[in-house]
C-alpha cells in the first residue's frame, strides 16, 4: 500500500517569525504590500518620470525581488455584518426597511457580478549565499522543526533582510508608491488563502508567535 505524503511536505515554509518567512532550506523572505499607480491617467512626461524612477530602483538593487499580483473575489460579508449591526441600533421602521433593502441589493449584485480586488506584493529574499556565506551554513532544521541555529544568527540575517526591505520601500516612495511590510498574521493569512482558494471567506487560523 502506497504511503501517503503529508500536505505540509509540499509547503516550503518552516515557520513565520516577526513577519519574516523562514524556508525549509534556511533562506528568509519578507513580503511588502504596495499601492498601485494608473499610468494611463498621467501625462506623457509623468509616465516617463515614473518609469525612469522604477528603472533606477531596479538598477540600484544587488539582489533579486519578485512581484506578485493576487486577484480575489470581493468579500462583502464584513460590510453586510456592519450594516446589520447598525440596523439593530436604528429605531425608525422606515430606515430599517431601507437598510434591509440595501443589504439585499448589495448581496444580489455581488452574487450576479464577479467583483475582483487586486493586491500587489513584492517578495524580498535573503540567504547566506547572497550575504557572503555558504548557502544554508547558518540555518538547518531537525525533524521536529526546531532551529539548530541560535538567536544571534537569525538576528544577523534579519538585520540584513530589513536593510533590503528599507531600500525597496524608499525606492518605491520616490515615484509615489506606498508600501508596508506584512506582519506575521498577515503573512499567514496570505498563504492560507493561497493554499486554500476555496475558503476565501474563512479567516486563517490563529498561530502562536515565537
Amino acid at each position: 500500500m502506497a504511503k501517503g505524503v503529508a500536505t505540509q511536505d509540499f509547503v516550503p515554509i518552516e515557520r513565520v517569525r516577526d513577519g519574516i518567512i523562514e524556508l525549509k532550506g534556511g533562506e528568509l523572505r519578507s513580503i511588502l504590500i504596495t499601492s498601485s499607480l494608473n499610468l494611463a491617467l498621467k501625462s506623457e512626461d509623468e509616465q516617463r518620470a515614473t518609469l525612469l524612477q522604477f528603472q533606477n530602483l531596479l538598477n540600484t538593487l544587488d539582489f533579486p525581488i519578485q512581484f506578485f499580483i493576487q486577484s480575489r473575489r470581493l468579500n462583502i460579508k464584513p460590510y453586510i455584518d456592519l450594516l446589520e449591526e447598525r440596523s439593530k441600533e436604528i429605531k425608525e421602521d422606515l430606515l430599517k426597511i431601507q437598510i434591509n433593502e440595501y443589504m439585499g441589493f448589495i448581496n444580489k449584485f455581488t452574487e450576479e457580478t464577479n467583483i475582483m480586488t487586486k493586491h500587489f506584493f513584492i517578495v524580498i529574499p535573503y540567504s547566506q549565499s547572497s550575504g557572503g556565506g555558504s548557502k544554508g551554513s547558518s540555518f538547518s532544521f531537525n525533524i521536529s522543526g526546531a532551529p539548530k541555529s541560535d538567536a544571534s544568527q537569525f538576528e544577523t540575517s534579519r538585520i540584513q533582510l530589513e536593510q533590503r526591505v528599507s531600500t525597496v520601500m524608499q525606492g518605491l516612495s520616490r515615484f509615489g508608491l506606498r508600501s508596508q511590510k506584512l506582519g506575521t498574521e498577515e503573512v499567514v493569512e496570505l498563504f492560507y488563502k493561497l493554499f486554500n482558494p476555496g475558503e476565501q471567506d474563512r479567516a486563517a487560523p490563529k498561530i502562536q508567535t515565537l
